[in-house]
């Protein structure tokens, strides 16, 4: 670590320092202080570490520390998940990927599918289960709230469904270029969580039940084109045509998928008609 960086690391630490009272983090104010936020020796304490080997790590004359002591100062320092990748970053010491995809949606994204009345949202994760959707997503596609995780997993839909059954993918017009997406996703999922067991077992069964996606998996591709249009073969209301967005929540390994219709065409009323009969079965007696 180079003198301009211990520099930046020992400016940033100060500046958390300086922002946090005695009082949040359970400790007297006393008096006589001459510095706002805690003092060094405070910080020290409650990161289990020196006071002179943290004064050195704000002065940028100690050596690197390990990813133990970052650990304790981010925890000492009240720092947010963005400002602890940081203090890593600066130390040279990038922090650790998370054991396996996050499987949480936050609800402020949960909100936002709810406030999209004519389009059909869905958020997958990592690994392309559908972790959360709007009531339009369900009747254009499924009801995902009736299946299991297993078979909420786009990848093993498109991969291991039966190939008589021509809505394993909801009749998609696009499939082989959603499948080559998809698989070469899972590549880079595999790089970020090579440990995960549910990560690794759906690639084995994958790779077993699929000659295809053994093919995909060889090629080492990880490129892909994005998916503008796709039209769903929908047996209520026959073709809709949709166009595609794809919003990526950087910090959970997600992404938003968005099918919205061309205002004025064929495809927006059958959308407004799907949003009016959910997922019923019209084609069965009541």
């Amino acid at each position: 670590m180079d003198r301009r960086v211990r520099q930046e690391l020992g400016h940033f630490l100060r500046s958390r320092r300086e922002r946090i009272t005695p009082a949040d983090v359970g400790l007297p104010a006393g008096t006589r202080r001459r510095t706002p936020g805690l003092r060094r020796e405070e910080v020290a304490q409650l990161a289990f570490i020196s006071t002179e080997y943290y004064a050195r790590l704000e002065q940028a004359r100690a050596p690197h520390p390990s990813s133990e002591v970052l650990v304790q100062v981010a925890r000492a320092l009240r720092l947010s998940d963005a400002e602890r990748d940081h203090l890593h970053h600066l130390a040279g010491a990038p922090p650790a990927l998370p054991p396996g995809p996050s499987r949480e949606v936050r609800q402020s994204i949960v909100d936002l599918l709810d406030r999209l009345p004519e389009a059909a949202a869905v958020v997958l994760s990592a690994t392309y289960e559908v972790i959360a959707w709007n009531s339009l997503a369900t009747a254009l596609m499924e009801d995902f709230s009736a299946l299991s995780r297993r078979d909420r997993n786009l990848i093993r839909r498109v991969f291991l469904g039966p190939p008589w059954d021509s809505r394993r993918l909801y009749g998609v017009s696009d499939a082989d270029e959603f499948a080559r997406t998809a698989a070469h996703h899972l590549r880079t999922a595999a790089v970020r969580y090579p440990h995960d067991p549910e990560v690794t077992g759906l690639i084995a069964e994958l790779r077993a039940g699929s000659e295809r996606f053994d093919r995909l998996w060889d090629s080492h591709d990880v490129t892909d084109q994005p998916i503008l249009c796709k039209t769903f073969a929908h047996a209520l209301v026959g073709d809709v045509t949709v166009r595609c967005d794809v919003l990526d929540i950087a910090d959970q390994d997600q992404r938003v998928v968005i099918y919205t219709a061309v205002p004025g065409s064929p495809s927006e009323e059958a959308l407004r008609l799907l949003s009016v009969v959910g997922t019923q079965r019209m084609d069965v007696p009541g």
